[in-house]
């Protein structure tokens, strides 16, 4: 009871507390998302905490949020209406989030809690990746449903959002991996953006989270409400090239927009959801990270199996979850993809484009695909090889005055070094012998 009266106070409060909520802009030319109120880039560095609202208690979600801050992380993609029985099974504090399952008619103390979560990653310098709905209220192509959306309820529904959470760090993500299903699907997607643009005007960004092997522009391509798009290369097989694939792809269908992979394989799903396969680790975390962010991405998405839905001893696991979330925390994917998101902050990682053919015989099967980007004028480059393989260009793909760099993607430590040339080739030889898990980033820049 304390709580919830602590909780109300603050929510009452919450305007007085919002004087430096960060603002977002897509960036003139399309490519990255902009942090308006600091006048920077803003590298979007989300993890996945789906049930945060649902299942976590006050203390666990400060604790989750101080760590994903620490480790450099700027968004947390999360849910309002929870797929997790989120329409029937209370959350932590014993309440429900609606009354009758109706979406116009909401239990103030759930959302007394979500505000209290907002509040906290507002502290913290974090952004809500906010799904107000997981896709099995308006499309129950699995899940537990019930579909409780229409095109009118929808557009209430987010509009009362918009106007709750408006001046929060928040970016809005619609979909809740789902498709449109039918016409019906997409006018309800289309009239809850609809609610939230009449309350939130251009202060919030909005996306589209589809499921796996799905890409929102293959369905929102065009639309003015959309301002940046996602895909999910999911939790089907290893080594997916639809990370790096997919973004070439959207950006020929939907020019001028950033491109997120929202859902890429979670670190410790079992393979294709079968355990007899192995698991997903931190090493193919950090290949599709690597992989979609050189592809001209403007960030990545991270996602624990077990986080996700905070799995702990006594609840239903799905799909083999099998690690108490708060041990999972501290498994080594999340600090590593941190690592990629203060390196690719460092640098003009905007102007980067994907250019394979700066390299010469670059390998290319088998999880081995090296990834480059570089800049136009070729004062940067940046090269991932995941197994650690020899690289090689020629002398005049490089600046005159160049600097070679090794990044470490397990560690994020830098060592610079000298190339060995061979003629006119220049030849980029990585630490240790070539082996999965290997895996080295070069960075070629102009001058020191």
């Amino acid at each position: 009871m304390l709580l919830r009266l602590f909780l109300g106070t603050c929510a009452f409060a919450a305007p007085l507390l919002l004087l430096s909520q960060l603002q977002l802009r897509v960036s003139s030319d399309g490519s990255h998302l902009r942090n308006i109120t600091a006048d920077t880039t803003f590298f979007y560095l989300g993890d996945t905490a789906w049930e945060l609202l649902h299942r976590s208690q006050e203390e666990e979600a400060r604790d989750y949020l101080e760590d994903r801050a620490a480790k450099g992380f700027n968004v947390i993609q999360t849910v309002v209406l929870a797929e997790l029985e989120g329409l029937t099974s209370p959350n932590a504090y014993g309440d429900l989030p609606l009354k009758n399952s109706d979406p116009t008619e909401w239990n103030e103390a759930y959302f007394t809690y979500v505000d209290r979560v907002a509040e906290m990653a507002d502290s913290l310098g974090l952004f809500l990746g906010l799904l107000p709905t997981w896709g099995d209220k308006f499309n129950l192509q699995w899940g537990v449903g019930p579909e409780i959306f229409t095109p009118e309820n929808a557009e209430v529904y987010g509009r009362r959002l918009g106007e709750r959470y408006g001046r929060h760090n928040v970016i809005w993500i619609l979909g809740g991996d789902r498709i449109p299903a039918d016409e019906e699907d997409s006018t309800i997607i289309r009239a809850m953006a609809r609610g939230l643009r009449l309350a939130i005007g251009d202060r919030q960004l909005i996306t589209y989270h589809p499921q796996g092997g799905y890409r929102s522009t293959d369905f929102f391509a065009g639309e003015d409400w959309i301002d940046f798009h996602m895909y999910q290369t999911g939790h089907g097989r290893l080594d997916d090239r639809n990370n790096y694939e997919y973004p070439h792809q959207m950006a020929a269908t939907d020019p001028g927009k950033p491109i997120i992979n929202g859902e890429p394989a979670y670190e410790d799903h079992p393979i294709n959801w079968r355990p007899d396969n192995g698991w997903f680790d931190d090493f193919d975390s950090r290949q599709a990270a690597w992989w979609s962010v050189l592809a001209g991405n403007a960030g990545h998405t991270f996602g624990n199996h077990n986080i996700w839905q905070l799995w702990q001893p006594g609840r239903a696991p799905i799909s083999r979850a099998h690690t108490p979330w708060m041990t999972a925390m501290h498994y080594p994917g999340a600090a590593q993809i941190g690592h990629l998101g203060r390196l690719m902050a460092s640098l003009p990682y905007y102007l980067l484009q994907p250019d394979e053919s700066w390299l010469l015989e670059a390998p290319n099967s088998s999880g081995r695909d090296t990834r480059v980007a570089r800049s136009e004028n070729g004062d940067w480059v940046v090269a991932y090889t995941p197994y650690g393989h020899t690289l090689r260009t020629e002398a005049e793909k490089l600046p005159a005055d160049a600097s070679f760099t090794w990044f470490d993607p397990r560690t994020g430590q830098r060592i610079p070094f000298a190339p060995d040339r061979e003629g006119n080739l220049v030849v980029f030889d990585p630490p240790y012998a070539p082996a999965r898990g290997n895996d080295w980033v070069l960075l070629v820049s102009s001058g020191d």
